[in-house]
């Protein structure tokens, strides 16, 4: 029999060896611009927070601010065809998976949110008069903001014909929070052989990887309304919404839990477990049975599981590393917050690598040139 082609991501989404670069290229060229913070308010840039999921400066001797800019990208592509399928506009979805990916990146740092703005472009101001789908986006922002305890402070609407598509969104927001006390402050350099790995579970494939299920999805013969195993159609398990855990990463730090570094998996996949700069080997030694939805995805794409572990969160949503000695404190406050963890496995010296054992999968350095 035949094989059948695979789909890859690098094809239909992120090709990260094209984008990567740029990104380390204009890192570079930002970070000459940080002397600006010096000469005009005496302020001193965490020069190690570039790369990192939030830029941080230094306001105080123990006050710091970390801001982080984000954008949802084609999620909401799969709303607009479910309405036709269901009837609903599944906007408060969209808005809340928005907002979960700014402050998500956010809390890695250890900052409190504070504000958050919203950035909705469109084509022309016809997307606004869908009354029903404006109160949905508007609902479910505000919603995700309660949840992140973060004052939406407002926004930009640009009308940017020709360039956003007619019917269409591009949703991003930016946000700024505080950090008080350095030893709130998560930091890669903290990171030390020994550390644990606890690794948060996932609701789904959150806000990455979506450009490649969409492809999934017109190929199949009732796209989006393909069932899975468990009857949920495959556009709406993938409109699941995205844990939020700004609140739990503040719980975990009131109560002293000594978190050395945070890694949020989205791009890369659990290549990201490797995302601090230091030669380490991050063995996994326990990873979460694959939910129904990547299955199917690797199924219909044809992708090893090297390829989807590269790609996907695979159920792993955050990996937070701390000392052994925490581990069980941590996973009870996890479980209080009502998320669940894994105590997957350790950092070790070693060449800078990934190895997750149960998958026989091995990500080298060099997979991940970009923090």
């Amino acid at each position: 029999m035949k094989r059948s082609k695979s789909i890859t991501y690098s094809q239909v989404g992120d090709d990260y060896s094209t984008k990567d670069p740029i990104k380390i290229l204009a890192q570079t060229a930002a970070s000459q611009t940080a002397k600006y913070l010096k000469q005009a308010f005496n302020y001193q840039e965490i020069s190690d927070s570039r790369g990192e999921s939030a830029f941080i400066w230094q306001v105080k001797a123990d006050e710091f601010m970390a801001s982080v800019l984000e954008g949802l990208g084609t999620k909401n592509l799969v709303a607009d065809e479910m309405r036709s399928i269901t009837g609903k506009t599944y906007y408060d979805i969209i808005a809340h998976d928005t907002v979960a990916t700014i402050i998500n990146d956010l809390a890695t740092s250890g900052a409190k949110s504070v504000v958050l703005h919203a950035y909705w472009a469109i084509e022309d101001n016809s997307w606004l008069e869908d009354k029903e789908r404006m109160e949905d986006l508007i609902r479910g922002w505000k919603s995700a903001c309660d949840l992140s305890e973060v004052a939406w402070g407002g926004g930009e609407t640009p009308t940017l014909k020709g360039i956003i598509k007619p019917e269409t969104v591009e949703l991003a927001g930016s946000a700024i929070g505080v950090i008080k006390g350095d030893k709130r402050r998560i930091r890669a350099e903290r990171l030390k052989a020994g550390d644990r790995i606890i690794f948060l579970k996932s609701n789904g494939i959150n806000a990455n990887g979506v450009s490649l299920a969409r492809t999934i999805s017109k190929n199949l013969a009732e796209g989006y309304a393909t069932k899975l195993p468990s009857g949920l159609m495959f556009g709406e398990a993938l409109l699941t919404k995205t844990n939020i855990y700004a609140k739990l990463i503040g719980d975990l730090l009131d109560k002293e839990i000594d978190i050395h570094y945070i890694s949020n998996i989205t791009g890369h996949g659990l290549r990201k477990v490797m995302r601090a700069p230091q030669s380490f080997a991050y063995i996994i030694e326990k990873v979460y049975p694959i939910a129904e939805l990547f299955l199917f995805i690797q199924k219909r794409a044809n992708l090893s599981d090297e390829e989807m572990y590269g790609t996907y969160n695979m159920g792993q949503d955050y990996a937070i590393f701390l000392p052994a000695a925490d581990v069980e404190k941590a996973q009870q406050i996890i479980s209080q917050n009502g998320f669940e963890s894994l105590d997957a496995g350790s950092v070790e010296v070693g060449e800078r690598k990934v190895i997750i054992k149960p998958k026989n999968i091995n990500f080298e350095g060099a997979t991940l040139e970009l923090r």
